[in-house]
């Protein structure tokens, strides 16, 4: 925990270079008390006059970066949540890229050395010189042998020197200002900036263990096997440690050179719906989704297909959240604003003192300005983020993986419009959503459901002679409880402790009663 002293000095700190680049003076002012207001234009009279003529995200980047790495991160952290700092702010944020210089080859070969436990001859037949230098590692091209004697490049991801422990004193650092926002602007509360860090510093840890960025790779790989327009590298697990990822190296061009994949023949129009369907598909389908997916994460490669790299940002959606996503684009497109609002309520997503009727209206304030749009200027990210900026009204508290899917869905988009300017999105998703919904919602899926209650079902049963056992105990006792209170012998306690689960199953009779005739209505609906 940083100290009060070393917290001040880099609240200050912080402070005045975000002031000096013009970040504090480019802030909106709106709703700003008389003192916040004072504060603001006090923090215009130290801006550079070359930061005044700079856009706000050029502002933010500059001040960052000169603040360090691990504010950089920051930024790159809160542009995953839009909620807290605005969608604006969160899109510019999201452009943020680290300026650091790479660390010495020779330093970067003794930590895969130390890592891995074997000598880099004996790793790579070559191991080259740096192609990208970011706050947490840098990444080099080499060569290794497979199994079949072949030569094969790869990139090899190794963490930055020192990087853990330098993290750990500025998110410390980071601790300290947000417990003091908290206690001197009652305002930011709101906002949990205390909250915020503790998260970054889980998600940084996590970030700084490149075996885990391995397995969402192999997990996404896996998911993907069958898609032939989307694909990840494969991990090479022999060379690939805490510090060292090793992976198959990419040929291709980057996305965020759209005139490069143009003059290679790309079509591009092709690619944006390729992007977009991408996502959508591991998002609903899978689950398990690629979160920072700029066009800087994002190759073309020679067949055309996009390979995405870089998962050290990934998101997960509940079977749950997934249906309740699929609903409410549904619901939306249907104009069924009433379904949409009992979807939230249903879903514990809105206080249940709230009104059903008057949330359905502020949804209707969201959805009928769209209708009677071209297609393809309506953007569900937008959609998403109106809906989300409705339902603070309503106190309903940001789920973090579905606003981490919304700006996911910002970027994906942008990148399609920069293909296609005429995307349209609606068209692009639809298959996506529907065959989610006829998978989770139509007769194969009732069929699922009724087949999980007759297992349910199965599972009681055969617990029937273990609460047959309980209600004796429970019966030989209660002669004894009547006439004397509660004294049941600590080995009968023991036997209904173990009955109380069986218990609680039977009060789940119902929901059984309910599977029957759902499997009775399905095997109507798929064979009647």
């Amino acid at each position: 925990m940083a100290n009060p002293i070393t917290g001040t000095v880099a609240l200050l700190r912080a402070l005045y270079i975000l002031a000096r680049e013009g970040v504090v003076s480019a802030l909106p002012t709106d709703g700003l008390p008389p003192l916040g207001l004072l504060a603001h234009r006090a923090a215009g009279l130290f801006a550079r006059r070359s930061a005044k003529r700079s856009a706000r995200s050029e502002r933010l980047s500059a001040a960052l970066n000169r603040l360090g790495p691990s504010y950089v991160k920051l930024g790159q952290f809160l542009a995953t949540r839009p909620d807290i700092v605005g969608t604006g702010i969160a899109l510019e944020l999201g452009m943020l890229q680290d300026k650091v210089p790479p660390f010495p080859r020779e330093r970067a070969i003794q930590d895969i050395e130390a890592t891995l436990g074997r000598r880099i001859d004996d790793l790579f037949v070559e191991f080259g010189d740096v192609v990208g230098a970011a706050s947490i590692a840098q990444v080099h091209r080499a060569v290794v042998r497979t199994g079949e004697g072949e030569l094969k490049p790869v990139a090899v991801k190794v963490i930055r020197p020192g990087v853990r422990q330098r993290f750990r004193r500025e998110i410390e650092a980071f601790a300290f200002i947000a417990r003091a926002l908290e206690m001197l602007v009652p305002a930011s509360r709101r906002l949990r900036p205390v909250a915020v860090v503790e998260t970054l510093a889980q998600s940084t840890r996590i970030e700084m263990d490149l075996r885990l960025e391995a397995a969402a790779s192999s997990e996404m790989a896996d998911n993907i096997r069958e898609d032939v327009d989307f694909r990840v590298p494969h991990v090479d697990w022999e060379r690939t440690g805490r510090d060292v990822l090793t992976m198959e190296w990419v040929d291709g061009i980057k996305m965020n050179d759209v005139a490069a994949v143009a003059a290679a023949g790309h079509d591009l129009d092709a690619l944006a719906v390729k992007v977009v369907q991408g996502f959508l598909r591991h998002a609903m389908r899978d689950g398990f989704f690629h979160a920072d997916m700029h066009p800087g994460n994002l190759f073309v490669a020679s067949d055309g297909a996009v390979v995405a790299v870089d998962l050290g940002i990934v998101g997960r959606l509940s079977s749950d959240s997934r249906r309740f996503l699929a609903e409410i684009l549904y619901g939306f497109i249907q104009r069924d604003y009433r379904r949409v609002a009992e979807l939230h309520f249903e879903a514990g997503y809105v206080p249940r003192g709230k009104d059903v009727a008057s949330f359905a209206q502020a949804l209707r304030a969201i959805g009928e300005p769209i209708h009677g749009q071209p297609a393809e200027t309506i953007s569900m990210a937008h959609l998403l983020t109106l809906l989300f900026e409705v339902t603070e009204l309503f106190e309903m508290r940001a789920r973090p993986e579905l606003v981490l899917l919304q700006k996911t869905m910002v970027v994906v988009e942008g990148v399609a419009r920069s293909y296609d300017p005429r995307f349209n999105m609606w068209r692009a998703a639809e298959p996506v959503v529907s065959a989610y919904i006829y998978g989770e919602l139509g007769p194969r899926a009732k069929l699922r459901d009724a087949r999980e209650g007759l297992d349910a079902l199965g599972r009681i049963a055969r617990r029937l002679p273990e609460l047959a056992v309980g209600i004796e105990v429970f019966t030989k006792n209660m002669p004894e409880l009547i006439e004397n209170g509660i004294h049941i012998n600590d080995d009968d306690l023991m036997e209904l402790a173990k009955e109380g689960r069986t218990a609680i199953a039977i009060g789940h009779a119902a929901q059984i009663v309910a599977a029957l005739s759902l499997a009775v209505i399905a095997w109507q609906l798929t064979f009647g």
